[in-house]
C-alpha cells in the first residue's frame, strides 16, 4: 500500500512540476515549452530579434549553434521558418523557450544542409532582444 500512496504522490508531483512549464500548442503543430519566463515585451513577426539558438534532430545531433557562428543572431523574425515566426512570438525578452517544430513548420521535404528531408526540429532559443 506505501508503494501504491509513494507512486500517486510522485505523479502529482511529476504532474504539477510539467504542469509549471507554461506549454503552448499552436494550430500548426509548433509546441513552444516555456523554460524560463522572460519578462520584456513579446515580438511581432514584424520585428528584428537577437537570439542564442541551438538546433537538434529528433535524435539529438545539434545541427547548428549560435555559439558555432560567434554569439547571438539577428534577423526579421518574419523571414525565417514558420516554426520560429510562430513560436518566438510567443516569448517574451528574456525568456528561454523550448521550440519542437513539425517538418511542415521547419523545412519540409527540400531539407537543408545537415538536415535530411522531412525532419522534425526542436530548438533551444534565448530572447535577448527585439528591434525594428
Amino acid at each position: 500500500m506505501k508503494s501504491v500512496i509513494a507512486l500517486i504522490a510522485a505523479s502529482t508531483i511529476a504532474s504539477a512540476a510539467f504542469a509549471a512549464n507554461n506549454i503552448d500548442k499552436l494550430p500548426s503543430g509548433v509546441v513552444v515549452e516555456h523554460l524560463k519566463q522572460g519578462t520584456g515585451p513579446q515580438p511581432t513577426a514584424d520585428d528584428i530579434v537577437r537570439v542564442n539558438y541551438r538546433g537538434t534532430l529528433a535524435n539529438g545531433t545539434e545541427f547548428d549553434n549560435s555559439e558555432k557562428h560567434g554569439g547571438p543572431a539577428t534577423f526579421p523574425l518574419g523571414r525565417v521558418i514558420p516554426c520560429w515566426t510562430q513560436g518566438v512570438q510567443k516569448m517574451k525578452v528574456g525568456g528561454k523557450a523550448k521550440l519542437t517544430c513539425p517538418a511542415a513548420t521547419a523545412y519540409g521535404d527540400r531539407g537543408v544542409g545537415a538536415i535530411p528531408p522531412n525532419s522534425d526540429l526542436t530548438f533551444e532559443v534565448e530572447l535577448l532582444g527585439i528591434g525594428k
